[in-house]
């Protein structure tokens, strides 16, 4: 026996709605300091200590190579699944905002380290020995030549890992992490009400545009 189709009110759509954006918002944001903070860093050492780095060294790169794929290898829903003993010891909870810090920060910190790489690796490799030769610093050459040169292809490689991150907030709704995915999941889907279904989907697709082009516009702008 199915159960009855019930839609929420359209005019009652946006009580429910705005909240839950604003619980995505505040998650993504969370998660995309930390993805800055700790990928980019990651990022830099894994290309400056391939050959073409500033500071090859073998065992180095290959290390935090591997630790760098590895993040990216698993599909979230079962890196969430996989890290869930890790989620429980920092947290103490497997469940709601918290338990989707740790697997969408893995799964961001190595996206992002590797498009800052990819970034940084198109920089001329003239300007870097430029730097070399006039005497600069290692961190001179990483602030000023690489991150200064890298800096459009960083906030396009920004932009999609926002985007990244708001999808997997969305999935991680399936936790009960709250958010748009949460509404979508257990309003939407489990309670089979339409209405909320259309505007969680137009929501995000709104969403995702308004950052594309917000992103191609500040990229367009900094090439110029």
């Amino acid at each position: 026996m199915s159960l009855p189709l019930i839609a929420t009110p359209w005019p009652d759509v946006p009580d429910m709605l705005v909240p839950a954006l604003l619980e995505t918002a505040r998650l993504v944001g969370l998660i995309m300091a930390i993805v800055v903070v700790l990928g980019a860093p990651l990022g830099l050492l894994i290309f400056n200590t391939s050959p073409l780095g500033l500071f090859p060294n073998r065992a180095v790169h290959v290390s935090i190579s591997w630790i760098a794929n590895l993040g990216r290898s698993l599909p979230f829903l079962v890196l969430m699944a996989a890290i869930v003993p890790v989620t429980k010891l920092v947290f103490g909870t497997t469940i709601g905002f918290k338990a989707a810090i740790i697997p969408m920060s893995v799964a961001g910190i190595a996206f992002f380290a590797r498009l800052t790489e990819n970034a940084v690796r198109e920089v001329p490799r003239e300007l870097l020995d430029v730097g070399i030769a006039g005497g600069s610093s290692r961190r001179q050459i990483v602030s000023d030549i690489q991150l200064r040169e890298a800096l459009p292809s960083l906030v396009a490689g920004l932009t999609l890992n926002i985007i990244a991150m708001i999808e997997y907030s969305a999935i991680a709704g399936a936790i009960g992490s709250g958010g748009i995915g949460y509404l979508a999941v257990n309003y939407g889907y489990r309670r089979f009400d339409g209405n909320i279904m259309i505007a969680c989907i137009v929501a995000l697709i709104l969403i995702v545009q308004v950052v594309q082009f917000s992103g191609d516009r500040i990229v367009r702008a900094l090439v110029h």
